[in-house]
């Protein structure tokens, strides 16, 4: 199963880089997982968030793999338990789904970028910084994948 992560953003601090790779690292080979940085649109100079966004969205289209199942990272999105999440995965995995999770600049993602998501799902209802949300998305995709392994990392 192919898994790739599009998030706008790029410098992030050692430690996202060293996190988001040990999880990785750890998907085994039926997994193939990929995060691809999109390059955020500069705001200021007459840029202003409408204008970032639609940049943004066209770089993200570009970056899309083709047929793939889109997940797109909202605010208003399902929540999902890991074991819902566990489920989700399950699915797309016998679907034989290439699945594209997106992660949207500083100021969201456009409402035409989302409507072509087939699922929008959010990681918490908290405000988490862009770092942050692709080391808690790629645990808990690894924490997914170690459900439906029956290994002992995920405990109820």
């Amino acid at each position: 199963m192919n898994i790739t992560v599009l998030a706008v953003g790029s410098k992030m601090p050692r430690w996202v880089d060293e996190a988001v790779a040990e999880y990785a690292k750890r998907f085994g080979r039926d997994i193939r997982y990929t995060l691809k940085e999109i390059k955020p649109e500069k705001r200021g100079a007459g840029i202003n968030a409408a204008q970032g966004m639609a940049a943004e969205e066209k770089r993200i289209i570009e970056a899309l793999p083709e047929h793939a199942f889109i997940v797109a990272l909202d605010e208003r999105g399902e929540a999902p338990t890991s074991q819902q999440l566990a489920e989700h995965l399950r699915r797309w995995q016998q679907n034989g789904e290439h699945v594209c999770f997106i992660i949207g600049g500083a100021d969201g993602m456009t409402a035409a970028l989302k409507q072509r998501a087939r699922l929008l799902m959010r990681l918490s209802s908290l405000t988490l910084p862009h770092g942050m949300v692709r080391v808690l998305l790629t645990e808990q995709l690894y924490r997914a994948v170690s459900i439906l392994h029956n290994h002992p990392y995920h405990r109820e």
